[in-house]
């Protein structure tokens, strides 16, 4: 059956949740592994849920696009998604540490990342947590583009590019992916799936 628009965007943001729900897991943990306080652990697995909330301003205009790939001045748009999470997140009155670990999630270790091109201390450190587990979580999941990657040759691509991460923080999250509960947590939130129906996609 050929997909409408609105069927591409229901898969696409179907995606989105089990992405948020992978990150949310991996995040809480990894700032439990990481020595943080309890409380940031949990704000750290809201940020992680809620971390590509900016994509939902842009749903209409990118996931219609299906497996077309994205223009240059398409990315560029795209890119603005930590500064729309930001700002939906600060109209809601949600803690600092989850703001700002949304607006910075795209901040590499190295400086090269985006909005601000933030290095090193100079992110937050749940914004660099989040970094790593949102990496991993879209290269063990299906893209348009791509089937999903194991999570050994995951983890060497990002050894590939450990330039881009927190050392100390990625050999924490080696070990917790080797832990049985944490895994199974992660494999069940991929079986699953969700049925968004369509009046609530526009409100």
């Amino acid at each position: 059956m050929k997909k409408t628009g609105y069927n591409i965007i229901q898969f696409s943001l179907s995606k989105e949740l089990q992405h948020g729900m992978m990150v949310s897991i991996l995040a809480g943990e990894l700032a439990r592994k990481a020595g943080l306080s309890e409380e940031q652990c949990h704000e750290l697995s809201i940020a992680g849920l809620l971390h590509d909330i900016g994509k939902l301003e842009m749903a209409k205009y990118v996931y219609q696009k299906g497996q077309k790939p994205l223009t240059i001045e398409e990315i560029k748009y795209v890119r603005l998604h930590p500064t729309l999470g930001y700002a939906i997140t600060s109209q809601n009155h949600y803690s600092d540490c989850i703001i700002k670990s949304i607006l910075y999630h795209h901040e590499n270790y190295n400086g090269s990342g985006f909005p601000s091109n933030l290095k090193e201390d100079e992110i937050p450190i749940g914004a660099r947590i989040l970094r790593i587990c949102d990496v991993f979580a879209a290269l063990i999941s299906d893209r348009p583009y791509r089937r999903a990657f194991s999570w050994e040759k995951a983890v060497a691509i990002m050894i590939e590019e450990i330039k881009n991460f927190d050392l100390k923080l990625f050999l924490c999250f080696l070990e917790i992916i080797h832990d049985e509960v944490i895994c199974e947590r992660l494999r069940t939130c991929e079986q699953m799936k969700w049925d968004l129906e369509e009046d609530t996609l526009w409100q």
